[in-house]
């Protein structure tokens, strides 16, 4: 298959809905694209799936890249988004290119998202009139939540709901190509769908979104907290965990490696070399 371009993301509204997963090493990535996703998004999540961390704030740029440089290695044929990581892209324009070109000329990316409205307007105007496509991302903003009270759900009033219109608003204005809502009512997601021409991507907003995405760990039961708007589609996690015990087990009681099946053997004649020398 072709790989995606941002003309057939947009494409998609009212058309045909977008799927979207997280991933962020060869493993991941591969399986991605063999299940035939639309798009990957190179999170900032990965400071707490791949890192071990409590938020995504501590990732930087160079990891960022280091991961989206193997994802777009090993997924050639999908649509890649990378994060913009906190304190990247917020003192000014001129911050926001330098990394967003860096991200965009060493992973080999089609796109960089950066979370908040008003306020980076700028940064995203600048960088769609440098070539680099941006993914807006609006309500719950992760690198925000400090400033937010933790991961909560937003927009849960009638002047959040109005604001965050607003700013979707502004955000397609400014060029978006898409714009990702996370966790806000599923009524205000589906009103801000509506309004825009250009497609939304669900994360605990609803499915009259345009797309939907997910991270990988939560889906497959890797991760030890499942948020309210992730679906656990199998539990892999507890596989591996029993595979790794039974592993164990068997190492033990010398019942792996079985001798005809995992071992080498040495001609019977060197052998007899062997023994004699």
């Amino acid at each position: 298959m072709s790989k995606k371009t941002i003309l057939n993301i947009k494409e998609c509204k009212n058309v045909k809905k977008l799927t979207m997963l997280t991933a962020y090493d060869a493993a991941s990535a591969r399986i991605v694209e063999k299940a035939g996703i639309d798009m990957i998004l190179v999170g900032d999540s990965l400071g707490m799936t791949m890192q071990g961390k409590n938020d995504t704030n501590s990732v930087t740029v160079d990891d960022m890249i280091y991961h989206a440089k193997i994802v777009c290695n090993n997924a050639p044929n999908t649509f890649v988004v990378v994060d913009m990581p906190f304190m990247s892209y917020e003192i000014g324009v001129e911050q926001a290119l330098e990394n967003a070109g860096r991200i965009f000329r060493e992973t080999g990316a089609r796109a960089v998202k950066l979370e908040g409205g008003e306020t980076v307007l700028p940064q995203i105007k600048a960088l769609v009139n440098a070539g680099i496509p941006v993914m807006g991302h609006l309500g719950l903003t992760p690198q925000r939540s400090a400033m937010l009270g933790g991961f909560k759900a937003q927009a849960k009033t009638a002047a959040g709901a109005k604001k965050l219109l607003e700013e979707a608003l502004m955000l397609e204005d400014a060029g978006c190509f898409s714009i990702v809502l996370e966790a806000v009512p599923h009524k205000i997601a589906d009103v801000i769908t509506q309004k825009l021409s250009i497609p939304t991507i669900g994360i605990g907003a609803g499915n009259g979104c345009d797309g939907q995405v997910l991270v990988f760990h939560d889906m497959l039961g890797f991760s030890d907290f499942t948020p309210r708007f992730a679906k656990r589609y199998a539990e892999l996690g507890d596989l591996a965990v029993k595979a790794i015990q039974e592993y164990v087990k068997e190492v033990e009681t010398s019942a792996f490696p079985e001798t005809e099946k995992h071992t080498f053997t040495i001609a019977d004649e060197e052998w007899e070399k062997f023994i004699k020398s």
